[in-house]
């Protein structure tokens, strides 16, 4: 979005941003590769933020139709997949409620990413009614929403331990998802959250409406949960209204999978199967892609190559995941493609080069 429209307003678009664009996406067709682009992976023109608050004004639904608009325009002839915006909750909490994500805002204010979220909702919707309206016609392409979910899995068969797992679910999934399906949050959110979770008018409901041709998945890990009756203190107003206790060990101590390099993904091939069978029955069985699945290591400068090329701990990764996939298409799941994170181990959002995320090692010792 920065690169294509500098100023975020649209006023001028950058012919350098765009030839970029197009030599790449013209370089990936050569070599046989179909390009699914993402118009929005976190990085938003600073101008609008500076000027109106970025998620948090509604105006910016306005600017991200406009800045979709120029890229289906200047590349919907090659690209047929398109993706609005990247988990929109990381913009939302990380951003503005925990404030580690960029703009790193954290002023306790609860309404905030609940609004932020509010706005990531109907500028997805804005940009799927440009699409539909302008370019459906003549270059036949699809425009999906990327959600990331963790599965939750009930701590016990008590109903309080079910119902918080089902709450978990609502504020990952429902949240972003239901108003494009149903036309307004989850009742679980609008029980707990109240006044700061956003209205919808008659004519963003319109807007919504089915507004969505795939629903992409990002799926790493999993997590028990179990009803808590007093919220920590130190958790953010997001995480105490759903009144959870999320934990990766049984009650037995066992942890619930093996453990990747980053200490919140834990190896649990059964909680992505079960996170497509949850989309599947409550959204009428949609196309779904998994749009990230991956874990990492450890990057160590003075471990030898050979250790991270024996790479035995991520081949058993992607045998669990991509045969749990395979269950849910044989369970009854329309999946369409899979996405392993990452290609390369490449510069991780908020962790740099630490973390190794590629199935090809990049030495970035000796170029």
């Amino acid at each position: 979005w920065s690169r294509i429209f500098p100023d975020g307003l649209g006023t001028e678009i950058n012919e350098q941003g765009v030839a970029f664009y197009n030599s790449l996406i013209d370089f990936m067709i050569e070599k046989g590769i179909q390009p699914y682009a993402t118009l929005y992976h976190w990085d938003l023109p600073h101008n609008l933020q500076k000027t109106m608050g970025g998620w948090l004004s509604d105006k910016i639904v306005e600017y991200f139709a406009l800045y979709a608009e120029a890229c289906f325009a200047n590349f919907g002839d090659r690209v047929k997949h398109w993706i609005t915006i990247n988990e929109p909750i990381q913009t939302c909490i990380n951003a503005y409620g925990v404030g580690i994500f960029a703009p790193g805002l954290c002023k306790g204010v609860a309404a905030e990413p609940f609004l932020a979220g509010h706005h990531q909702i109907l500028a997805h919707a804005a940009a799927v009614d440009v699409y539909r309206r302008k370019f459906k016609a003549k270059q036949g392409g699809q425009v999906g929403f990327v959600i990331d979910c963790e599965w939750a899995e009930p701590k016990s068969d008590k109903m309080e331990d079910q119902a918080a797992a089902a709450r978990r679910m609502d504020f990952q999934l429902g949240w972003f998802l239901d108003p494009i399906y149903f036309g307004d949050y989850p009742e679980s959110m609008r029980q707990r959250v109240g006044e700061y979770l956003p209205k919808f008018s008659e004519k963003e409901r319109e807007l919504m409406r089915n507004k969505i041709d795939f629903i992409g998945l990002n799926h790493y890990t999993s997590r028990i949960i179990g009803n808590q009756l007093n919220p920590q203190p130190q958790e953010i107003h997001f995480y105490q209204v759903q009144q959870i206790e999320r934990t990766d060990k049984w009650s037995s101590g066992e942890a619930i999978g093996e453990r990747a390099a980053s200490e919140w993904l834990l190896i649990v091939p059964w909680g992505i199967r079960k996170t497509i069978n949850y989309i599947v029955k409550k959204y009428e069985n949609p196309i779904i892609y998994v749009t990230e699945n991956g874990m990492d290591d450890e990057d160590d400068p003075s471990a030898p190559v050979d250790q991270f090329l024996n790479d035995t701990k991520r081949v058993n990764f992607f045998k669990g995941y991509v045969g749990a996939v395979a269950q849910a298409i044989k369970d009854g799941a329309d999946v369409r493609g899979y996405f392993a994170w990452s290609f390369v181990d490449n510069f991780e959002w908020a962790m740099g080069f630490t973390k190794r995320f590629g199935i090809v090692y990049v030495d970035y010792k000796n170029g």
